[in-house]
């Protein structure tokens, strides 16, 4: 089981709050980092709600981390809240955008229960009433199928760092695609680092997708 760094002291959080708002651009980029890490145990506890399969880990921890980067950019000391809380609030919405997704999908996938036989006995579909549709969800399946294929391979070839900026680049984890200065501004590196990053991901990802 993976383990995550100690939580900060209230007087630590203090800290590098503080200095995430200071004009230092470089002491904030390595505040954001210490508060992203330190609070990814928050992350992993909150993400246990919503684990159904053991290979979900990875994916729920990715699409929470979003939440908690989220909340540590938006965070207000002025308001009165503790950032824990407002993270916790931030991580949920996350990861429930992430299973209304998945709750789509799956309703998706049902469209090819049987409902019943025509007069020679073949089962009837739902899809063969609706062709287009049929068209459409046959498309997302197989889209799906070529996604769990590349997460195995990602999991597989891939360090932490490279899965998350690939995961939050084409959307792998059921969100939005961003782009490599948004991925930089969350994770607080340069756009030349995550495109580096992410070119060198793919190409280990090629290889074991193509092997």
């Amino acid at each position: 089981m993976k383990t995550f760094q100690q939580p900060l002291t209230a007087p630590e959080e203090s800290k590098y709050l503080e200095k995430l708002k200071g004009k230092d651009k470089e002491a904030a980029k390595e505040a954001k980092r210490i508060l992203i890490e330190r609070n990814l145990r928050l992350v992993a506890h909150i993400a246990k709600k919503y684990q159904v399969a053991e290979e979900d880990t990875e994916d729920l921890i990715s699409v929470g981390t979003i939440g908690l980067i989220k909340a540590i950019d938006s965070y207000d000391t002025e308001k009165g809240n503790k950032l824990v809380t407002y993270a916790a609030r931030c991580i949920d919405n996350e990861l429930l955008m992430l299973m209304r997704g998945r709750k789509k999908f799956s309703q998706e996938v049902s469209l090819y229960e049987p409902i019943g036989t025509d007069k020679e006995g073949n089962e009837i579909h739902l899809l063969d009433i609706c062709q287009q549709e049929q068209e459409d969800a046959c498309l997302k399946m197989e889209t799906q199928e070529a996604v769990s294929r590349i997460k195995m391979c990602m999991n597989a070839v891939l360090d932490e760092r490279e899965r998350q900026i690939l995961t939050l680049r084409f959307g792998l984890a059921g969100g939005e695609e961003l782009t490599q200065r948004e991925i930089g501004r969350m994770l607080g590196i340069s756009r030349s680092y995550v495109s580096r990053i992410e070119k060198k991901g793919l190409e280990k990802l090629r290889d074991a997708y193509e092997g």
